[in-house]
Order: structure tokens, then C-alpha cells, then sequence
């Protein structure tokens, strides 16, 4: 199938896609790879993109994946957080024409986080600030993805225990790392503790967070079980991030 679709845009005429678990980029690495290499408008939208995916296991259960592909050159992965970022990572993913996509999306439902219109793609700029503090923030909680749900309810919990917090949505680190220093700055909250949540492997992630942050997410691989069970049993949750803010401040 990804084979394919390198032949398919290389003969020309068309922006071809296809779909499959996340887990299985392992067997598209090659062709990716090579969609990466050869700069071409290659879309992978991979689906049950976390432990989320719940009773599959951890055979289907993807830990390393988002990391592992984030490395590669010239690969955008984008993780979206609802279905606006997904639209304008879609967007993102037809107008770049030399580099191919993967879209990580996942398998349960997520909530709307933006209601409001901007005619900006927040999403172009790789993160962005999502809900800000209402006064100087203490605490800048970063995630991707279905996590974009659990940072803002961590934010409402340290808001409501007088401490101020900020979330940041990151729905493609490839296209952060491409901004300004100052940008950069700027969104991940300098003099702010830094709290990442992902469930995936943390891996990369302390470019971000420095070493006084914290990451929650997986340490291993996953487990057969209900989603919400999971994420209870892998401490990805908003008490934990909580926890891990409070321990740092």
C-alpha cells in the first residue's frame, strides 16, 4: 500500500493517501522512508495511535512509533487534538508539496477544544497556546493529541488551587523545531515548570520540558484492557501532571 502510493506520485495527477494502525509504520518504514527521501506529497493517515486503543494489546498498541518517526528527515508527523486540528493538520499535509505526512489519529472520541473561528492554521506553526493563564503562569503544560484533554483538566485543577497554568497544544514538533528561537520561547514558557503529556514514548521530548520538567506518558509497552483503565494504570492522567507541577514549583 505505501509502496504504492510512491508509485502513484511519481507517475503524477495525484495526491494519494491511504490509512492503517499507527503500529503499522513499522512495515511502511521503507516506503515512507523513501517518500521522505524522494520529497514527495505522500499522505499516511495512521489511526489507534496510543494505548488508547484499549483491548488489542500491546501488539497494536503503538509506545515508540511517534518518536521514532519524528526522527526521520523531512517526515511531518502530525498529532491532532480534536477535529479543527485535524482539519488544519489535513491542510497543512495538501499544501506541502515536498514533504510526506503522517496523520496520527486515534481511536477513541475526542472532545472539541476550540469553538471559536481564527483565520489563522494554528497548527502551521508546529505548537501553539491553546487556553492561556489568566494571570503569570507558573506552570506550562505541553501535550499532543488526545492528552490535550487531560492537560486542561490539569489546568482547571492548579487554576483552581491558585496556581496558574497554561496549555499548550503540539500537534507537530517537526514544524516547532522550524520556528524561531524567539516563537520558541515564547510557546514553551521560559521561567514556567514544563509538563509534557503524551502517550507514547517521552523520548525527544526533553528538548522541550529541559531537565527540571516532567513527562507523563509510557515507560514500556501497553496492555490489554479498556481505555480508561489504561491510562489509570499508565498514571496518564491529570492528577498526575498535577502532582508532577506541584513537586517541581
Amino acid at each position: 500500500m505505501a509502496a504504492a502510493m510512491n508509485g502513484m506520485v511519481l507517475h503524477g495527477g495525484l495526491i494519494p493517501y491511504s490509512g492503517t494502525f499507527m503500529v503499522f509504520t513499522d512495515y511502511c518504514r521503507p516506503a515512507i522512508r523513501l517518500s521522505a527521501l524522494m520529497e514527495q506529497r505522500v499522505i499516511y493517515v495512521m489511526t489507534h495511535d496510543s494505548i488508547g486503543l484499549g483491548e488489542d494489546g500491546p501488539t497494536h498498541q503503538p509506545v515508540e512509533h511517534l518518536a521514532s518517526l519524528r526522527a526521520m528527515p523531512n517526515l511531518n508527523v502530525f498529532r491532532p487534538a480534536d477535529a479543527v486540528e485535524t482539519v488544519e493538520c489535513w491542510q497543512l499535509a495538501l499544501e506541502t508539496k515536498k514533504t510526506p505526512s503522517i496523520l496520527a489519529l486515534t481511536r477513541q472520541g475526542l472532545t472539541l477544544n476550540r469553538t471559536e473561528h481564527t483565520d489563522e492554521n494554528l497548527c502551521a506553526r508546529g505548537a501553539y497556546e491553546l487556553t492561556p493563564a489568566k494571570g503569570e503562569a507558573k506552570v506550562t503544560l505541553i501535550a499532543s493529541g488526545s492528552e490535550v484533554s487531560i492537560a486542561l483538566e490539569a489546568k482547571a485543577r492548579l487554576d483552581g488551587e491558585g496556581i496558574e497554568a497554561r496549555v499548550v497544544s503540539a500537534p507537530c514538533l517537526d514544524l516547532f523545531d522550524q520556528q524561531s528561537v524567539e516563537y520558541k520561547k515564547q510557546i514553551l514558557g521560559e521561567g514556567t515548570i514544563r509538563i509534557a503529556i503524551e502517550a507514547a514514548s517521552g523520548y525527544g521530548w526533553e528538548r522541550y520540558i529541559g531537565l527540571d520538567g516532567a513527562f507523563i506518558g509510557m515507560q514500556s509497552f501497553g496492555a490489554s484492557a479498556p481505555i480508561a483503565d489504561l491510562y489509570q494504570h499508565f498514571n496518564i492522567t491529570a492528577d498526575a501532571a498535577v502532582a508532577a507541577a506541584k513537586e517541581r514549583l
